[in-house]
């Protein structure tokens, strides 16, 4: 996502909930902040755990290694207390750098010490009723995961609340900036769109908190005493699942949608893929557990199963769920509109369809599938990694109508019958995708420490990691950074300055509207209208986007009469 996903931005929205906060203080708030899942039926003990080398841990047949790709791996067994004691323990270090790069974001955001407990009473009030709709063995593990959280950030909440509102800070964000992790793509094939007819799975994760939260990515390998082991891929700190596969051959990935504001938070949707993955083993059992959670954000979720050789979208809301099943056809394709006659009159739907750049990758991934009719990991990886536009239109490195933005914080392709999952690593999903065969990981002598992947699997590098061009799209980035400050503040820029940092992404829209905002706010109206002309030449990303640069535009050409 190129608009940082953050709950911090939008202070008037925040205010009018904190106000409401008040009124119902003595209506269970209290009670939730003081709330803790009731552990004692649990047995435990606690991890001492082994340092092999400075990458590699163990604890009584729990692991964390990172491999030559540097993706963290985790595998952990156990009951729900035990699971989120061995996690914590092995991930520590891991978990406390993630919990501060998150807040220290926040705090970046928001300096204010003021605004900062606004912020604090939002949380306690907007999460009151989380934990009520949360399964009690999922925060027991929170629990156990908890007692290794840093005491840092206790002024925020203390460290098990803390831990459950981090498992729903994409929906809270979602929520109250409508954010909607804005270009998570994924796609299943099958049949006669895959080389050996099997089904695959590809998707790619748009979810940006900052590089820094994007380099500890973690695969978890989890046998939970109770259901069926999975795999999941994530960071540190999270017993929720965005994108992952169980040992039955069930896949899920999440997909945001448009979403009406909610007044509180209730069920995670990370929680509620989870527990698909943990319980479900066809895809009528994951569309039962699906309906019978109360969610507070739109979500699609892809649901590919290997015992039904098929895949479906489940589209979830606070109000009602969908189901979009495909007939007479081999594939299922998911942007970020539903699809499902539930939805296909709901305004806020058809408002994301005519307005946003869902439909448009939606009709690259179609393009995609005319080209390639039979699809291999090594294709859909290629899918996964496209930078151009429709018809393989140049539209600039970044750009959110592109199927790979250049931010996503992980890609993951499944193939579910043979239970293997290729993981991306850094950077982006350009980095060698890692091979793991959940069959051997999960077998019945159990994982016994050696190496997760199946590296002989593993798919190459993308050689654009390595180019120039992509040297000049980090620079670009950098530089962006700056220009937005300079634009904030006020600052003055040189003409050299702009010509360069549009030379580094010359067919992205954005480097010639900001360089059009300049002009005009510094009063260079002829400059200003020449960069914006060339903004409206380029692919812009959305409907309100291309009203903005109008809006300039008309105002630049006004001043100049």
């Amino acid at each position: 996502m190129k608009k940082t996903f953050t709950i911090y931005l939008s202070f008037k929205r925040l205010l009018f909930y904190f106000i409401l906060a008040f009124i119902p203080v003595s209506c269970g708030i209290s009670k939730s902040i003081h709330h803790l899942p009731d552990v004692s039926g649990y047995s435990l003990e606690i991890p001492k755990v082994t340092q092999i080398n400075d990458t590699t841990f163990s604890y009584n047949q729990n692991f964390l290694t990172k491999n030559k790709q540097q993706l963290w791996e985790l595998y952990i067994k156990g009951n729900p207390l035990q699971l989120g004691y061995n996690n914590g323990a092995l991930t520590q270090k891991l978990m406390q750098e993630q919990e501060e790069i998150f807040f220290s974001k926040i705090e970046a955001f928001v300096p204010s010490r003021f605004k900062q407990k606004l912020l604090n009473g939002f949380l306690k009030w907007y999460g009151r009723k989380m934990y009520l709709n949360v399964r009690e063995d999922y925060q027991t593990e929170l629990y156990g995961l908890s007692q290794y959280s840093s005491d840092r950030y206790d002024f925020i909440a203390p460290r098990y609340l803390r831990n459950l509102y981090l498992h729903g800070a994409h929906d809270i964000g979602h929520a109250l900036q409508d954010l909607a992790m804005v270009g998570c793509t994924s796609l299943a094939v099958w049949n006669e769109n895959t080389e050996d007819g099997d089904l695959l799975i590809g998707r790619n994760f748009d979810f940006y908190v900052g590089d820094d939260f994007a380099k500890n990515k973690l695969v978890e390998f989890v046998q939970p005493e109770d259901g069926i082991p999975y795999m999941s891929v994530s960071w540190p700190g999270m017993i929720g699942v965005v994108s992952g596969m169980n040992k039955k051959g069930i896949t899920v990935t999440i997909n945001a949608g448009k979403s009406k504001i909610p007044l509180t938070a209730k069920t995670p949707i990370s929680l509620v893929t989870r527990e698909i993955l943990q319980y479900a083993q066809n895809i009528d059992e994951a569309i039962a557990i699906a309906r019978k959670r109360k969610v507070f954000v739109s979500e699609s979720i892809l649901v590919g199963s290997a015992e039904d050789k098929n895949a479906v979208i489940i589209e979830v809301s606070p109000k009602k769920t969908g189901v979009y099943k495909v007939r007479n056809t081999s594939k299922v394709l998911c942007t970020n509109h539903f699809q499902s006659d539930v939805y296909k009159d709901d305004p806020r739907n058809r408002k994301q369809i005519e307005e946003s750049h869902s439909v448009y990758r939606y009709e690259k991934l179609q393009e995609h599938l005319e080209k390639d009719e039979k699809l291999t990991p090594e294709k859909m990886a290629a899918i996964l990694r496209d930078r151009s536009g429709l018809k393989d239109k140049k539209i600039g490195y970044g750009n959110e109508k592109a199927l790979n933005q250049l931010l996503a914080h992980h890609a993951v392709i499944f193939s579910p019958q043979k239970r293997l999952a290729w993981v991306s690593s850094n950077p982006y999903q350009l980095g060698e995708f890692v091979c793991y065969d959940l069959n051997e990981i999960f077998s019945e002598k159990g994982f016994q420490g050696k190496d997760f992947s199946k590296s002989t699997l593993n798919i190459a590098r993308d050689p654009f990691a390595d180019s120039g061009e992509f040297k000049n799209y980090e620079e670009y980035r950098t530089l962006t950074v700056q220009f937005n400050d300079a634009l904030h503040k006020k600052e003055i820029l040189t003409d050299s300055f702009i010509n360069h940092y549009q030379s580094l992404n010359p067919d992205f829209w954005k480097v010639y509207y900001l360089a059009g905002k300049y002009y005009f706010y510094r009063k260079e109206y002829s400059k200003a209208k020449s960069e914006l002309e060339k903004a409206m030449s380029k692919e812009i990303t959305t409907v309100p986007d291309q009203r903005d640069v109008e809006k300039y535009l008309k105002k630049a050409i006004k001043k100049l009469r």
